[in-house]
Formats: structure tokens, sequence, C-alpha cells
């Protein structure tokens, strides 16, 4: 019998990291978390960084806590960076993508490349702070003109701990420079823009090898070596999209946190015009496949708030929305004023004032206006992704921590007039798991993972409910249509 293989999935996310210890055996997937820490930007003069020393240490912390391992493998969030002189020192913290540098910025590059010719090269969607908009922003500043090498947050991290650097594909398709056609650079648009593609380092494929600790490394945690590094999926949307439970389904999945992430799995991308005015994005997947979504502003809406509100006891503040009205107020959860962060219980009673609709006027009320909300933007979405690339859907996944907001999910059921299955919470470090015991030999392809993911984890389906016409008038409503 195979014996129980032990990976470690470091998992960053927007607002905290973990180091999660996934046991992988015949017919087994366990996971548990072995070390949690917070992942606080800091505002400096110049702006709004990410606090890449203390993820580092986090990260450190966590293998030290885990114990023994066979591999490691990352993922965080897409598109930031940090810049690496000719001696491979770090130019700065990353620049945080809610930082104000981009704002503007995408005027001038659609005076180069028009976003009609941008969308078809690269499938990206508009989005302010993609990679491409943050380099053109950057193009004076002197720590580009210093850099030898660019390495998005995985990579860096995956670079301190072995020594490589290497490019993963799925998280270097969310720079706008990569073709989704041939997943390799977009030469001809780097070139137009003046963006230099050697800053990258090579790309690696999830499963690829990118390493082993270093001894320092190996000396900072307690591992006895050799302990290898492997590529996973890096974009954790792309871990997380490989670790839904969907058998021999046609689904459209929801990978629910600070942002959501709603769309199809298919296995080309859609570059057409209509696509580009719905503002979908071609990211790229696993094993060739493409992650066709859209952003949605997310459970940052709330997160926001419930800072503000001073912490709140959350299931008290989520069964007080249960019993207000519903779809009282609505706003648009993709409107790119709710990006930055601050003062969103008011700009959230502002867009509500804007749009002459009632202004919520308590905690609960504004946690219903955005729970449906974001249930309204789950259903454009989920409706869209099916028309716009002809794939019609029978369920719905929802992924990620949003799995543990029950009326968030049941919101959503009713809001598509679909089932949906709701978990894994932890879908981005399972996800991270596989693809390392994929790489190991001890899981199969990716039907295989996921039929391990639906037999092994706890799941829970909420089925559509209510009246769809309120949805529809709702959505009237909000859209004017």
């Amino acid at each position: 019998m195979t014996a129980v293989h032990t990976y470690a999935a470091v998992d960053l996310g927007a607002s905290s990291g973990r180091v999660m210890v996934g046991r992988v055996g015949p017919g087994s997937l366990d996971l548990t978390e072995a070390h949690r820490f917070p992942n606080r930007p800091v505002r400096v003069p110049e702006g709004l960084r990410w606090d890449i020393l203390a993820l580092y240490a986090g990260v450190l912390d966590g293998l030290r806590a885990a114990g023994r391992v066979d591999s490691v493998g990352i993922d965080s969030w897409a598109v930031d960076h940090g810049l690496l002189d000719a001696d491979g020192a770090l130019l700065g913290n990353p620049v945080h993508y809610r930082d104000a540098r981009t704002e503007g910025i995408a005027e001038q590059v659609w005076a180069n490349v028009p976003a009609a010719e941008l969308y078809a090269a690269t499938g990206l969607q508009y989005a302010p702070f993609n990679t491409l908009y943050q380099l053109t922003a950057a193009r004076s500043s002197a720590q580009l003109a210093h850099a030898e090498r660019l390495l998005l947050v995985p990579d860096l991290l995956t670079y301190w701990l072995t020594g490589e650097a290497g490019t993963e594909l799925t998280n270097a398709s969310t720079t706008q420079l990569i073709d989704p056609r041939t997943r390799d650079w977009s030469y001809d648009i780097a070139r137009r823009l003046g963006i230099d593609l050697g800053l990258f380092a090579p790309l690696r494929r999830p499963g690829d090898p990118a390493g082993v600790l270093r001894p320092e490394v190996l000396a900072e945690t307690g591992l006895t070596g050799p302990v290898p590094v492997t590529t996973v999926g890096s974009h954790d949307t792309a871990s997380a999209v490989a670790a839904v439970p969907a058998v021999r389904e046609r689904f459209a999945y929801i990978c629910t946190g600070t942002w959501s992430l709603a769309g199809l799995e298919l296995d080309a991308p859609v570059l057409t015009e209509a696509s580009r005015l719905a503002n979908f994005t071609n990211e790229l997947g696993l094993d060739d496949t493409v992650r066709y979504l859209r952003n949605i502003m997310g459970l940052w809406l709330l997160q926001e708030c419930v800072r503000e509100w001073g912490d709140p006891d959350l299931p008290q503040l989520l069964s007080a929305a249960a019993e207000q009205p519903p779809l009282r107020s609505v706003v648009d959860a993709g409107d790119a004023a709710f990006l930055a962060p601050g003062r969103m219980p008011q700009r959230i009673a502002d867009a509500c004032r804007a749009s002459d609709q009632p202004v919520p006027d308590s905690p609960a009320g504004i946690t219903r206006c955005i729970l449906d909300s974001l249930a309204l933007a789950h259903r454009r979405a989920v409706a869209e992704a099916q028309s716009l690339a002809d794939h019609p859907v029978d369920v719905v996944h929802i992924v990620g921590g949003g799995t543990r907001n029950a009326l968030l999910c049941q919101l959503t059921a009713d809001a598509c007039g679909l089932p949906v299955v709701a978990g894994p919470a932890e879908a981005a470090a399972l996800g991270n798991v596989l693809v390392q015991a994929r790489a190991g030999g001890l899981v199969g392809d990716r039907a295989a993972m996921r039929e391990l993911v639906a037999r092994t984890q706890p799941l829970a389906r909420y089925e559509p409910r209510g009246d769809p016409a309120r949805w529809q008038a709702a959505e009237a409503r909000l859209t004017g249509r």
C-alpha cells in the first residue's frame, strides 16, 4: 500500500497567510492548519506597500510548525511583484495593487495599443492594477531602472526559499503579458509598450520542480533536507479551481474571499469583443485550461465595514442581516469605487443614495445590502459567462472563505436559480497540495483530484428558493435595463 505523503501548502491571501499541511494517501486527503499569520499592508510616504518580509517570516514560522514534509508549494494573490537588483537583492517592498499609482495609466497604454486590440491579444479583463499597468506607471522610477529581475509574489518567496528563479504560468497570465492561445509571452504587446520581458524569469508550469530548500532555510525551520519545492498553480484562484469538487457536472465556480471570482473552466479562451465589453478575463489554469471569469469586489466590502465597526460578532451580524428585508437596496459589487480601503459603510450608503434607493442605516442593513449585491453580481457573471462562452451549466460551486457564510450561499442559489454546492473552504490550499501530490505520482488527472476532494471534504448544498422575478427586478433597478 502506498504510504501517506505530507505536503506544506503556503497559501497567502490579501488579509492573511497560512501554512497548511496536507496528507494524501490512497483515497485519503486531510488538511490541517500549521500556522496562520496576518497580512497587513503598510502605507508609507510613497504609497501602499506589502510587508513582504513579515510574510516571509510567517512562511518560515509555518514551515517550522509543519514539521517533516515531502514537498512545499506556494500560492498567493496575483499581479503584484518584487524587483531585484543584479545581486538578487529586493529593491523595496512590493507595491500593493490597491495603491493609486495606476490611476489614469490605462489611457496611456490604450493610446499605444487600443483596448480592443489588447484584449484580443491577451484576453485579460480591464483592471487598473494589472501588472502591465503597474509597469507602465513605474517606467520612470529608480527601482525599475535598477531592476534586473521581476518576480511575482509567490515566485519571489520561492526564490528566497530555494535560490532559483522562475515565473509560474497561471500567475503570469494575470500580468496582461501572456497570450492565452500560445500560453507564452505576448511578445508583440510587450514590444509595443516598451516592457522588457527579459525582466521575467523562465516560465514554469504547475507540477514543475522549483528547487530545494536552501541550507539556511533548513536551519531556520528545523527541517531535514533535501526538501523539494514544487511549482503549483501559484495564483490562488488557479489552485482553488483545481480543487472544485465537480464530478461529471457542467459547472460554474465562484471562488470567494476578499474577491469573488465567478466563471467557467474552458478549453480555449473567449476573445470576442462582446467578452471584452462584458469585462471577462481569460486566465490560465491547470492542464491547458482557461479560467474564464469576472472579478467581483467580494467580501472585501464586508471586511472593510466590519473593520470600521470595530469587529463586531460576525455570526450575530449575519443573523441580523438575514432578518432584514431582502433586495431593499443593492449596489454594483464590481464598481471600482469600492476598490480603495476606508469609509466603506459611507461609500455604500452614498451609492444607494445616488441611485435613489433606500439608504441602509444599520450594520445589519448594510450587511444585507452587501450580500444581496454580491449574490446579484454572482448571478450576472454566471449568466453572462454561459452566454458568451456558449457553455451552459447545471450547478454552481462556491469554494473559499465565503462557503462559511450560509446566507451568501443561499442568496447566490436564489439569485442564480441553480443549486449551489459550497465547499471546500480551503480550496486554494487543497489545490496546492493536490498538484504537489500529483507531481509525486500519488493522484491522477484533474478529474481524479476533484473526485478525491468531493469524497473527503465536507460540502453543503443549497437549492434555489423564492421568486426569480425579484432578482430580475433588482438587476433592472441596478442596471437600468
